[in-house]
């Protein structure tokens, strides 16, 4: 099984999302190719009604803390409630940050 959809899966189970991407973003960046090491996530869930936004990004990473202590260099998190994602970014996700590499 592939780590997008290891994430997939663990994200699905996790969160019972109403809008789930997982997006594979290594191409962007400086690795070999078919590498899986770098993720946007994209999940609309009813679980982050009334939750901050760092709470959501916690229950994120910890859903995934396998894989990125094992396989994930980087991972872009984007979690929104259906009303947040309904009036704001459904049309208009906003782009990942650029990769400055391992130690910089």
């Amino acid at each position: 099984m592939t780590t997008a959809a290891i994430i997939e899966q663990k994200l699905l189970n996790a969160f019972s999302p109403l809008h789930l991407d997982v997006v594979n973003e290594s191409h962007k960046h400086n690795v070999p190719p078919g590498s899986e090491s770098h993720f946007k996530v994209i999940v609309v869930s009813d679980e982050f009604n009334g939750a901050m936004r760092i709470k959501r990004h916690r229950a994120v990473n910890s859903v995934l803390a396998t894989e990125l202590a094992e396989k994930i260099h980087a991972l872009a998190i984007h979690a929104y409630t259906k009303k947040e994602w309904d009036e704001h970014y459904a049309e208009n996700t906003p782009l990942s940050p650029n990769c400055l590499g391992g130690g910089k």
